[in-house]
């Protein structure tokens, strides 16, 4: 009987996620600069950095700052430096209320916002998340990039149409006109007019479609193969490549975000750790923590004597058992002896010899 997949958890709304490949020298010197010139301007509250002569496979960063009205932000990214394809990166930031896209992105507090930065490459795809990319021509290699870029990118990925070739305004990426949050989060992938059919053909067995001269956001994974209309609810009909901005567009990836997705590989773990392993600590959280650990101990102390305890009390009452048994074991009548034997008369014994007797001398007459 065929078993049903496990469910798997979805990602927090107070939680941002992003996962990219440094493709330039010296990603770590990069994330210690940048920190410390965020720090010396107030941007940030306080950051923690690891020390420059260690030479873990993997480094963690973390930083705390206050987003719009006073909320605070808690960040940590991890670099694994001796990545096979090069360094690569994850990045995961929480706030104390659901995570608002117009906030500033949490990746300009570890990575520079420079036009020419080295940082932003998605791993599965390896395309720019602050750029334009063009779909390729080939239809099974277009069919390859949309599957890797649904089921093993922590990014979101947008597929944009062109109704007709846009001129020098419109063919800027559309990520400069998006809320903060959302401007290193989105890869763009952009379709010729003629790939219409095309993108549509590849984009079949996700089970979305791009509406002429509009744009579809990918599902996070794959769904069945002719699903028609699935995933029109985050599919626009228009997007105009005039330097506006694109108003549906980011509603769109707005009601994306505050949908349930579920957690990327990688990513549940990435949250835990930054729940749970978190060391960059105010006064108040040392407090918070310490006062948690003392609670902590506390319950296991008191679990240890109930459990000391019933074991006391178990013992007492087994030992309580045996005595009684005892008692009455002793207070019972002795059973009573068999009886013996009666012992033979004179008269029996002199009667028995002579039978002896008389057998012997039956054996010795002639």
């Amino acid at each position: 009987m065929p078993t049903s997949p496990a469910v798997r958890p979805t990602v927090p709304l107070t939680v941002w996620l992003a996962r990219g490949r440094h493709t330039g020298p010296s990603p770590l010197d990069t994330v210690r600069s940048t920190l410390r010139r965020l720090k010396e301007a107030g941007t940030i509250d306080d950051f923690l950095a690891p020390a420059e002569a260690e030479h873990a496979p993997e480094q963690v960063f973390e930083a705390r700052w206050r987003a719009p009205d006073g909320v605070t932000v808690r960040a940590r990214l991890t670099v694994v430096a001796e990545a096979e394809t090069g360094p690569e990166w994850m990045l995961t930031a929480e706030a104390e209320r659901p995570w608002d896209q117009r906030w500033p992105s949490p990746a300009t507090v570890f990575w520079p916002d420079a036009p020419d930065a080295e940082w932003d490459h998605d791993i599965p795809t390896g395309l720019r998340l602050r750029d334009v990319n063009r779909l390729p021509e080939d239809d099974k290699a277009m069919r390859r990039l949309f599957r890797d870029a649904v089921r093993g990118s922590w990014n979101i990925h947008v597929v944009v149409h062109e109704a007709m070739t846009p001129d020098e305004r419109g063919r800027k990426p559309l990520a400069e006109l998006f809320p903060g949050s959302l401007r290193h989060r989105v890869v763009e992938h952009r379709a010729a007019p003629q790939q219409l059919r095309a993108v549509n053909w590849a984009l079949k067995e996700i089970g979305v479609q791009v509406p002429r001269g509009g744009a579809v956001v990918l599902p996070p994974a794959p769904g069945p193969v002719g699903r028609g209309g699935a995933g029109a609810e985050f599919a626009v009909r228009s997007v105009f490549l005039d330097g506006s901005q694109p108003s549906d567009l980011v509603e769109a990836l707005m009601r994306f975000t505050a949908s349930d997705r579920p957690l990327p590989d990688g990513a549940e773990e990435a949250v835990t750790a930054l729940r749970e392993q978190w060391r960059l600590l105010n006064l108040e959280e040392e407090l918070a923590r310490e006062r948690a650990l003392v609670a902590r101990y506390s319950d296991a102390l008191d679990a240890m004597t109930k459990s000391r305890d019933l074991y006391r009390e178990a013992a007492e009452r087994a030992h309580e058992a045996l005595t009684a048994y005892r008692e009455s074991a002793a207070a019972l009548p002795e059973p009573p002896h068999p009886p013996s034997a009666p012992a033979a008369s004179p008269f029996q014994q002199l009667t028995r010899t002579l039978e002896r007797l008389k057998g012997a001398k039956t054996k010795d007459s002639p």
